[in-house]
Parts: C-alpha cells; sequence; structure tokens
C-alpha cells in the first residue's frame, strides 16, 4: 500500500458519513428547498462510488453488494406508485394529494405537500442504488 492509498482511504472514511447525512437531507428536505430527491439519491450513491473508487470494487460490492442494489431499485419504485395509489383508491387521480384528501401541513415544514416527501424517499433510494448499479455495470463492462 502507498502512502497515497493510505491518505486517501483515510479521507475517504472521514467524509463519506457527512456525504451520505448530507444526501439524505437533501432527499428529506427536497419538497421544501432546492435539490430534491432525485439530486439527494446523486449524492448518496456518490458517497458509495467514492468509497468503491477508494478501496477498490470488490469492497465496495462487498458493502453495497448487488442484491441490495436491485432490491432498493425495485423496492424504491414500488414505494413510489404504492404512494401513488392513495389517491385512485380515494376515487382521485394518480398522486392527487389534495384532491385524495391528505392534509398538505404547514407551508415551508417537512410535513408540506402531503405525500410529496414520502415520495421523495422512494425516488431517492431509487436513483441512489440505479447510479451505484450504473458506476458496477460500468467497471465490469471496461474489464
Amino acid at each position: 500500500m502507498k502512502i497515497r492509498d493510505l491518505i486517501l482511504k483515510r479521507i475517504t472514511t472521514l467524509v463519506l458519513p457527512f456525504i451520505q447525512v448530507y444526501g439524505f437531507y437533501v432527499i428529506f428536505h427536497g419538497q421544501i428547498s432546492p435539490g430534491g430527491s432525485f439530486a439527494g439519491g446523486i449524492i448518496v450513491a456518490l458517497g458509495f462510488i467514492a468509497y468503491a473508487t477508494a478501496f477498490g470494487t470488490e469492497e465496495g460490492r462487498a458493502v453495497l453488494p448487488e442484491k441490495v442494489t436491485i432490491s432498493a431499485e425495485s423496492y424504491g419504485t414500488l414505494w413510489y406508485a404504492l404512494l401513488g395509489m392513495v389517491g385512485i383508491v380515494k376515487g382521485v387521480p394518480f398522486l392527487a394529494n389534495k384532491l385524495a384528501g391528505i392534509d398538505l401541513g404547514v407551508p415551508g415544514t417537512i410535513s408540506s405537500g402531503g405525500l410529496i416527501a414520502l415520495l421523495g424517499i422512494g425516488v431517492g433510494i431509487r436513483v441512489a442504488s440505479t447510479m451505484v448499479t450504473l458506476f458496477f455495470t460500468m467497471l465490469e463492462e471496461e474489464v
């Protein structure tokens, strides 16, 4: 192991928790601030990609196996669809918060927007898992 590798690994382990927390912050606050679930999902994915870049793809796959990313992609999409069906069950269009009688909360708070904050979680998970899957797939194609 070279000194450069040691420094890169140390910095990655120090910065990674902050990247992940910031990514989830952007996901959870997406309906009231710039960014949103897509940008937050990209930030969360970049944390895992940085880890895999610093420690190697084998170690990256050990931390986040392909089975986990595939499940996250599927369940993120399912979560989004199920929340959208709330409107249909109540006899209004897909994803219709206000028409379905869902409380929209106080503007400017995390609970504002009805189901939008919950939808953002599904989108953020889906985007993060898709980006990590694409990263590992592109590395496999390179070899």
